[in-house]
């Protein structure tokens, strides 16, 4: 809550330390950059305009935090860590929820869709409500809703609360399309190809999440996955299908995911997967646990575990990346559909 918050006073005081460099140069220096101080303003404007949309999240964050009033004040100390989650937050927006974003939802949005419109194509619109499909790791809820909106009945979960104060604001608080203007690339001027296209609106949502078949159920689930879908009774053979789209390597321990996987589903269920093995607990600074393993020993451990690895592919996609910058990390995500056994 006090990272969202913070995020003017932070922003503004890095782009003040760019003003502040400016000022230093030489005058002939200057000279030969007349707009770049324009640029410096500008950026700040901007900023104010971000903080629109992430005031309005904390004001409703309260939806999370029960009768406890939601402060506005801003800290003066908030861990860089922090930060950089809230600017990723910015970065998600475009990925999930705007024209911008579509390309990446294409490459790994799409196949899913695609693999669960194939498996069930016998089964006609009104009848997918009653095929409930699992997706961990659910981040700002547009696979979770698009899935929803292909007819299947969908449960999105995540754990950040993060990702789940602002999903919950797009999911439930957006009232019309194009809602709010963002500038999620302004944070560093490195790799940067134009000034113009930088500081250029993107707005959100693209889509308005309303508007689903009266026999879907779409619902968002708060907490770990592990101790929600593995821990309660009610989530056992209770799914036909977990889709899990960049999550696996979020775990500490990648075998009990697929445990997990593998419990929550009923007999002959579907688990459909695409992401690449980046695992975020690697050299954590914590000293937590974590076990990495290669994409071979993932589908050999798979079958091990009972599953049966149907259809598998490479696709090559980038991760909340700047369409106009000059630097993007590509992903070579695996891509497989596997059945309970």
């Amino acid at each position: 809550m006090s990272a969202f918050a913070y995020y003017k006073r932070h922003a503004q005081t890095h782009n003040h330390r760019r003003r502040r460099d400016y000022h230093s140069l030489a005058q002939h220096h200057k000279d030969l950059i007349p707009g770049y101080l324009e640029k410096i303003n500008r950026v700040d404007q901007c900023i104010e305009e971000n903080m629109i949309m992430l005031g309005n999240i904390v004001k409703n964050a309260s939806d999370f935090l029960g009768n406890q009033s939601v402060m506005m004040s801003e800290p003066p100390i908030v861990p860089a860590a922090d930060m950089d989650k809230v600017k990723s937050t910015l970065r998600q927006f475009v990925r999930d929820w705007s024209k911008e974003g579509e390309c990446e939802r294409k490459v790994t949005y799409s196949p899913i869709i695609n693999e669960l419109n194939e498996i069930y194509k016998d089964v006609s619109y009104e009848d997918r409500g009653a095929i409930r499909v699992l997706v961990p790791g659910a981040g700002l809820g547009r696979l979770a809703f698009d899935i929803a909106k292909s007819g299947f009945s969908c449960q999105g979960n995540e754990f950040s609360y993060y990702m789940l104060f602002a999903s919950h604001f797009v999911l439930n608080r957006m009232k019309t399309q194009n809602e709010y203007n963002i500038y999620p690339f302004l944070n560093s001027f490195s790799n940067i190809k134009s000034d113009e296209k930088q500081l250029t609106a993107i707005t959100i949502p693209d889509v308005l999440p309303t508007n689903l078949a009266p026999t879907v159920d779409f619902s968002m689930v708060a907490g770990d996955f592990i101790e929600v879908y593995g821990q309660q009774a009610e989530n056992e053979a209770a799914w036909d299908v977990v889709v899990t789209c960049f999550f696996m390597d979020t775990a500490k321990n990648i075998i009990e995911y697929m445990e997990v996987i593998h419990k929550t589903l009923k007999q002959n269920g579907t688990w459909i997967n695409i992401g690449p093995l980046l695992y975020h607990f690697e050299d954590s600074a914590s000293g937590e646990a974590s076990i990495e393993l290669s994409l071979e020993q993932v589908k050999d451990v798979a079958k091990k575990l009972g599953f049966k690895i149907k259809k598998e592919s490479m696709v090559s996609t980038t991760y909340t990346s700047n369409p106009d910058g000059m630097l993007n990390y590509v992903y070579d995500c695996a891509f497989w559909t596997a059945v309970k056994l």
